[in-house]
């Protein structure tokens, strides 16, 4: 009787043991990772972007990429209408890139939506993110947006327009409240050492 029971608790202790490691494997590979991208989607080399592997990159034909980008998880580029991220820039978790914008046009034509090629109140437009620029997570990047370098986009943030080099973004909708040379130079007075690379980026 006793050497049943050891039996059957031996059974269940290989059986659970067994779930846990089919669990441990499928978790590892299911989960989102940060991966080198060593190639842009037009073939050229490019080094140290990192791109997740939970983020969405919609028509990646006209998405132009640079060297040393970060895209973070669960983010969503649409590129329908080219997208061009410059060297350094990144794009935090659960952010939104797109460039096209059908919200109008569908409410506009409800069922008839489909019938009509040129539609009033659809937009497109391209996103241009220039050099050094974070992009803060659950942001939205709308149609027809340049974004100058060095810029900072607060998280939650909803951005269209053009904003110029060094601009700090916030607000929904988004508008400049201020600059990161200002930010800036309190790191600068308090290293100096930082100056030699932080003016080799004009």
């Amino acid at each position: 009787m006793a050497q049943t029971v050891r039996k059957k608790l031996g059974i269940k202790r290989i059986i659970c043991s067994i779930r846990f490691r089919v669990y441990r494997f499928f978790a590892r590979r299911s989960r989102p990772m940060i991966i080198m991208q060593k190639y842009d989607f037009q073939g050229k080399r490019i080094h140290d972007t990192r791109i997740s592997t939970s983020a969405f990159l919609d028509h990646p034909e006209t998405l132009y990429l640079s060297d040393h980008i970060y895209i973070g998880h669960y983010s969503i580029i649409e590129a329908s209408n080219t997208i061009t991220i410059e060297e350094g820039c990144q794009i935090g978790f659960h952010t939104v890139l797109a460039s096209h914008s059908s919200h109008n046009s569908i409410r506009l034509y409800g069922k008839h939506y489909s019938e009509v090629k040129d539609k009033i109140g659809y937009v497109r437009g391209s996103i241009h993110i220039g050099k050094y620029t974070f992009v803060g997570p659950y942001s939205l990047i709308n149609p027809n947006t340049t974004i100058g370098k060095g810029s900072i986009i607060a998280a939650y943030s909803s951005v269209r327009g053009h904003f110029p080099d060094y601009s700090i973004i916030a607000g929904n909708p988004a508008t400049v409240i201020g600059s990161t040379k200002d930010k800036d130079l309190k790191f600068l007075e308090q290293y100096p050492e930082l100056k030699e690379f932080y003016y080799d980026n004009d």
